[in-house]
């Protein structure tokens, strides 16, 4: 009999490839994996805005740790498990260091994805074009961030900076390492910004806790600086092939790259 019972899966790098695609080969491992009784769950940045195209093919997932574990939801129920939100008077602080470097801003809510129109038309220039698509068709706009959000509160529970070079998001990370938060690196130029002590670590537990899976129990794959605390928090942590090195030094094992069924291959190989 297997030892895990929950296996938690990055997006972006990992179950998706290079194009943003789930391959058959990594959808039916996932599915299979689901009707054996395993838990497999999303682990992502994304929220539920951002995985509508995906929903159809992972109809059989209970769980997700969305928006970097500011939301642990239900898929099934409909319905958020644990929510962590970023207060206001931060995020305020957020919004003018966006604004100060000319950065994109991205909110997150629970069921919204919140951007500016001009930026979504011109993604380019944040390094951000390959996700022009979904943007256009999801984002909610405002060209009032603040005034968002001051009549959503409690909603926001990550803050995304898109910057248009390395030196403007240094600058924005010195600033934003004053507040109390947690800060993520996803994309080449971006800053997540969540709650303190909100990660996707603190989701697994906060899942975990839910479902009562020992997380000895427990295997995380992800392949960015973002996985980094679930990785060290699961009991057994998976590095993709195409993951930066310092998250391979934090890997038990590293599969295959996301264009090479490396989520399929872990299935196979550890389940």
């Amino acid at each position: 009999m297997n030892k895990y019972k929950l296996l938690a899966i990055d997006m972006d790098g990992t179950a998706l490839t290079s194009t943003k695609k789930i391959s058959s080969r990594t959808l039916n491992a996932v599915n299979n994996l689901l009707k054996r009784g395993v838990h497999v769950v999303t682990s992502t940045g994304r929220g539920l805005a951002e995985l509508v195209d995906y929903r159809e093919d992972f109809k059989l997932m209970n769980y997700g740790i969305l928006i970097s574990g500011g939301i642990v939801y239900d898929f099934f129920k409909g319905a958020p498990i644990a929510t962590h939100a970023v207060d206001e008077e931060t995020m305020l602080k957020l919004i003018d260091f966006g604004t100060a470097e000319r950065a994109m801003i991205h909110l997150l809510t629970l069921n919204h994805s919140v951007a500016r129109e001009v930026d979504i038309q011109h993604m380019n220039d944040f390094g951000m074009e390959i996700y022009f698509n979904m943007f256009n068709r999801i984002c909610l706009r405002t060209d009032d961030f603040k005034q968002y959000i001051r009549t959503h509160p409690g909603e926001v529970f990550k803050v995304n900076l898109y910057h248009r070079d390395r030196a403007s998001r240094d600058r924005n990370l010195e600033r934003m390492s004053k507040l109390n938060l947690s800060i993520a690196f996803a994309e080449s130029n971006n800053l997540e910004a969540s709650p303190a002590g909100i990660n996707k670590g603190s989701g697994l537990i906060d899942l975990c806790n839910f479902l009562n899976v020992d997380l000895s129990e427990t295997v995380a794959i992800g392949d960015g600086f973002n996985d980094k605390e679930i990785l060290q928090t699961a009991g057994f942590a998976v590095a993709m092939g195409n993951a930066r090195e310092e998250i391979k030094q934090l890997a038990n094992f590293v599969t295959l790259d996301n264009d090479n069924d490396g989520v399929a291959n872990v299935i196979e190989k550890f389940f």
